[in-house]
């Protein structure tokens, strides 16, 4: 069973990933993901996320997170920008990858990381100056490589 906090970031994911254009089609996502769920849960979710409907240059209405907003600036440009700004070091230790920021700046880095949805990334845990990232594999360097090259370290 799914609960309510998995099943709004599930709906989170779907909206960021597809363009959804109505709440029966969400409904048809969530069930392919294994969730069943009634449109007035589905109608109370979209509200709690604080999702909005936004017209894409298709001239479709689709619905839309403020964060994952079609306008917005991409978010890989966004997270190369704050990498390249902010990550002095990149260093792998099996399914870990450390970054090394100047002090105070680490949480900057890994909410950017969080929000980009970087391939391989499953989240990131941030202190003053370092994070650490988890690769999803249990070897990282993949991750660290591409972490590295968003940053211009290589």
């Amino acid at each position: 069973m799914t609960t309510k906090v998995q099943r709004q970031a599930l709906v989170a994911r779907l909206i960021g990933d597809h363009e959804v254009t109505s709440q029966p089609e969400l409904l048809d996502l969530l069930a392919a993901e294994g969730v069943d769920a009634t449109q007035a849960t589905v109608s109370r979710d979209l509200d709690d996320i604080g999702a909005v409907k936004v017209r894409v240059p298709s001239g479709n209405t689709v619905y839309a997170i403020p964060e994952f907003a079609p306008d917005r600036l991409a978010p890989v440009e966004h997270l190369r920008r704050v990498m390249g700004e902010w990550v002095a070091d990149v260093a792998c230790s099996g399914n870990i990858v450390v970054l090394r920021t100047p002090p105070g700046c680490a949480h900057v880095v890994a909410s950017a990381l969080d929000r980009s949805r970087v391939d391989g990334l499953l989240g990131t845990v941030a202190g003053d100056d370092t994070l650490m990232c988890i690769s999803a594999t249990a070897d990282g360097n993949a991750l660290a490589a591409d972490l590295r090259e968003l940053a211009g370290l290589d």
